[in-house]
């Protein structure tokens, strides 16, 4: 179950400190990939086409809704490494008030280096699924 830390600046910098204890990228990115297995699946009424990831190389399906001024968040990828992207990304945004998701600095991304270490695709991907989120809350 992930957990809301009190602010994304806090669970951006948690993020930095767990990924400088690796050494190097094979087992970084194992350790996405375990963060996808225990990410709690995507309820079946939304794997649809309506939530569907645009820009995405694999399929993702993502979807938000207000609960008590924050926005809760459910995502699901068909991909291993995606899937612990989700993960992550939801780390940073589950349960956070629409402007703090709109006002977050995602330079934390190039900080842990992963920007560097993803394909073009699985970066654009990336960025696709936090603009959805952006977009979700700008609506909320």
């Amino acid at each position: 179950m992930l957990r809301a830390m009190s602010t994304i600046k806090e669970a951006q910098q948690e993020l930095i400190d767990e990924f400088s204890m690796f050494d190097d990228w094979q087992d970084k990115y194992a350790h996405i990939i375990e963060l996808g297995r225990e990410l709690d699946p995507i309820s079946e009424e939304f794997k649809d086409d309506a939530h569907k990831v645009k820009g995405c190389q694999s399929q993702v399906w993502l979807q938000a809704e207000p609960r008590e001024g924050k926005l809760h968040l459910q995502a699901e990828s068909d991909a291993l490494i995606v899937q612990g992207l989700i993960a992550l990304v939801l780390r940073i945004y589950q349960d956070r008030k629409p402007e703090e998701i709109l006002d977050a600095d995602l330079g934390f991304f190039e900080d842990i280096g992963l920007l560097s270490h993803l394909s073009m695709n699985r970066t654009n991907g990336l960025h696709s699924m936090i603009n959805t989120i952006r977009a979700y809350a700008a609506s909320a």
